[in-house]
């Protein structure tokens, strides 16, 4: 759930290569508080790929060893950041397994973001990149996607449930992701396993 200062209508834009800018900025803001506790930091979500239309909030994937909680959060606070409290920013399954995360929000007033923690070679590791990068590389799933993400916004402002809708279809897009992936044989890159 957003905070008080992130409450507005979900509206999904047409890609933005500052979005890309704004990633590297970030990365280099989180490396500097987390120091050699993040083994990688990559950009995920909508907005990592370009030519998809998102929601104007950069995700940020920073794997670590094993969540620490009270470190982690205790480093981010220290910048800012907020650790997200619902259950579901919390821990997710992926690939079957339930794996832990910790989910951050941006400073008050500072660029929309989330910050997601991650286990090294967790399942919901590989989920985030397999998604990014299935993306980038077809470009009919990348135009319907971004097509019914804006199709969903116009219907769906609210973030609940614009989320609870495009939860089954991202179901349903990563089926096509795994495909994919077994096709070309599609791995994580290095150093992102544990």
């Amino acid at each position: 759930m957003p905070f008080p200062d992130e409450s507005a209508a979900v509206a999904v834009a047409d890609y933005q290569p500052l979005w890309t800018v704004d990633f590297e900025q970030l990365a280099g803001t989180l490396q500097g508080a987390l120091g050699d506790q993040a083994r990688a930091i990559d950009h995920v979500g909508s907005t990592a790929v370009p030519g998809l239309a998102a929601k104007d909030c950069v995700d940020i994937q920073v794997l670590v060893d094993a969540i620490d909680e009270n470190r982690q959060t205790a480093l981010l606070a220290a910048i800012g950041f907020r650790c997200r409290p619902e259950p579901w920013n919390r821990a997710e399954v992926s690939g079957g397994q339930e794996c832990r995360k910790l989910v951050f929000a941006p400073p008050v007033g500072a660029r929309r973001s989330n910050i997601h923690l991650r286990e090294m070679g967790g399942p919901n590791v590989r989920f985030a990149l397999l998604f990014r990068d299935y993306l980038r590389a077809d470009e009919a799933a990348r135009l319907a996607w971004g097509a019914f993400k804006k199709r969903l916004a116009l219907s769906v402002s609210d973030l609940i449930g614009y989320g609870q809708i495009k939860a089954p279809a991202t179901a349903v897009l990563m089926m096509a992701a795994e495909r994919w992936a077994a096709e070309t044989g599609w791995q994580p890159a290095p150093g992102h396993a544990a």
